[in-house]
């Protein structure tokens, strides 16, 4: 079989740029929620129905959409579901209804599978020893993505309004649909095909459920975290623009800017959990981000008080995701992508209850309400990580000590 040309520098960065923005899409709304309900006069309970069903659409996106990639041309798939995040954020971008608007969120989530595709991709097309350079420089992509959206979004939306932010992001994925087929050149051996049928590959995620229990945990993990983040953002963004505090959205941006800290520090926390173990470096980032989220009640009527919490939160949430993700990568490679899909299921379905119960949370109970839902939330992922270490992290204790 012809192998497929190696990637160049200029590619392997040019897909990074091409993960930043397929990704950003989901965070636009983070800074800019309260100006959106605004506009179309909903309550900060109803908001939470857009983040909320994007969230849930890139769930079932990814569980339908996804065990493709290991049956499919990985260029032909990221090229077809860019398109449909086309249609979704134009949808969002000229829609003169809130209807609309949820509409057109849930579609971008759905088609918002571009950012696993490409990793698989570039994957085969690199050499063996610059693979983690490669990966490692996909994942700076995308956190770029995340920081761009969060911070940018709620800058423009202060000076030129929130649907200028939608705009820009509709060029620029139209942008990138167009450059992908000169970004990702044809190969043979693109993809080594999966012998079962798509819906045995679905199937058998049920399977690998009942034999590798420990993906629930690690997932179940994921999803509070994932949720109490959104929830937390969501909250902060109304709590700040909100009459009590009286800020603009370019504030909720600039403190969304602390992510920056994490492209250093989570390689750390990754070599870390190399020396002592990945379950039990989780537990020590649950207990670290627990600490900072008591802090956000009584810090939560003083702006510079409130970078403390935000900043811990930074620093070691990644981590979090990062030392979930070690408990089954480590697994046979036969089995990594499927238990990959249940990870990001799992994590995607806690990203949709977290965006409902934030802003519901909000609606009836203020800053006081959002800042001991995100506590308990850290309580219970605290909670799970000393399980999953007490149930799965022994062997990962006498390897640590042997070195």
């Amino acid at each position: 079989m012809t192998q497929p040309r190696l990637l160049t520098t200029g590619q392997e960065y040019l897909l990074a740029l091409a993960a930043a923005v397929v990704t950003a899409n989901a965070y636009y709304i983070h800074p800019i929620i309260g100006e959106v309900a605004a506009h179309f006069g909903v309550s900060a309970a109803r908001i939470g129905l857009v983040p909320a069903l994007n969230q849930l659409a890139v769930a079932v996106g990814i569980l339908l959409l996804l065990p493709l990639g290991d049956r499919y041309s990985n260029r032909t798939l990221t090229i077809v579901f860019t398109i449909g995040q086309c249609a979704g954020l134009v949808g969002m971008t000229l829609a003169q209804s809130f209807a609309l608007f949820t509409a057109g969120s849930t579609l971008l989530g759905f088609f918002t599978i571009a950012p696993y595709l490409l990793p698989a991709y570039a994957s085969k097309r690199v050499a063996p020893e610059r693979l983690g350079h490669v990966t490692a420089t996909l994942t700076a992509g995308v956190i770029f993505g995340i920081l761009i959206a969060r911070v940018g979004a709620g800058v423009i939306a202060h000076y030129f309004g929130w649907r200028t932010v939608y705009w820009l992001a509709s060029g620029a994925m139209i942008a990138i649909t167009f450059a992908l087929p000169r970004i990702m050149s044809k190969g043979a051996a693109e993809r080594e095909a999966s012998p079962l049928p798509y819906g045995r590959l679905l199937l058998s995620l049920a399977t690998l459920v009942r034999t590798h229990r420990e993906i629930l945990v690690s997932g179940a993990i994921q999803g509070i975290g994932f949720g109490q983040f959104i929830a937390l953002w969501l909250g902060l963004a109304l709590h700040l623009t909100g009459p009590q505090m009286g800020y603009g959205t370019d504030v909720v941006g600039y403190l969304a800017g602390f992510a920056a800290v994490s492209v250093i520090t989570t390689p750390r926390w990754g070599r870390l959990a190399d020396r002592i173990g990945p379950r039990r470096a989780r537990v020590t980032f649950a207990i670290v981000q627990t600490a900072g989220c008591a802090l956000l009640l009584p810090f939560g009527g003083n702006l510079w008080l409130l970078m403390i919490p935000l900043l811990l939160g930074n620093i070691v949430g990644p981590a979090i995701d990062v030392t979930s993700r070690m408990t089954f990568l480590s697994l046979e490679p036969g089995v990594r992508t499927r238990l990959t899909t249940i990870y990001i299921v799992m994590m995607f379905v806690g990203g949709s209850l977290g965006s409902l119960a934030g802003t519901a949370v909000f609606d009836a109970f203020g800053w006081a309400g959002t800042a001991l839902y995100v506590l308990a939330s850290c309580l219970v992922l605290t909670a799970l990580s000393v399980l999953g270490y007490r149930l799965y992290g022994r062997d990962e204790q006498a390897n640590a000590v042997q070195a």
